[in-house]
């Protein structure tokens, strides 16, 4: 039986490609760091900086209510553009997030979004067509939603590190 060759990167011909690498190579760099007892800070290789603790740590983010965070941001961002064209570049919105956790389970078992927006200012036909594209949007657009609705492997590999070098 023929074996099927690597595949190969367009820019160097007859080179393997690590389709893994590749796709870790297009993601920002991000890390978590421990600061002290159940605190610590993510960052982003752009600078962006979050403050991450238990629920009773003021001025910081439980890693839950970033998930939160991260949903209604996604969802904020591919209703963005639809939004914009129909109601102008100033429109306001709000996106509210919410969900009980299951604590017997440790995981939120509902997700609810709310999406603030004035519409007041479009006829109901009007109205109801924005909605439409506004909700295919966020269904084809949103990363997050997407992740958290059709699931997600997570792969965890622990390594040792001498701190002492």
């Amino acid at each position: 039986m023929p074996q099927t060759p690597p595949p190969t990167s367009p820019s160097s011909p007859g080179t393997a490609v690590d389709p893994t690498a590749s796709a870790q190579a297009a993601q920002p760099a991000l890390h978590v760091e421990r600061t002290g007892t159940r605190r610590y800070v993510g960052r982003s290789e752009r600078g962006g900086v979050v403050e991450l603790g238990g629920a009773d740590v003021p001025g910081t983010f439980t890693p839950g209510e970033l998930l939160k965070i991260a949903l209604a941001g996604c969802t904020a961002f591919s209703s963005d553009a639809p939004l914009a064209r129909r109601l102008g570049d100033d429109f306001e919105s709000v996106v509210h997030v919410s969900g009980a956790k299951d604590a017997d389970e440790e995981r939120y078992p509902e997700l609810v979004e709310r999406l603030e927006v004035d519409l007041s200012g479009l006829d109901e036909e009007s109205r109801e067509r924005l909605l439409t594209v506004v909700r295919r949007a966020i269904d084809q657009a949103c990363t997050v939603g997407r992740t958290l609705t059709s699931g997600a492997t997570v792969s965890l590999s622990i390594d040792s590190v001498d701190q002492h070098d």
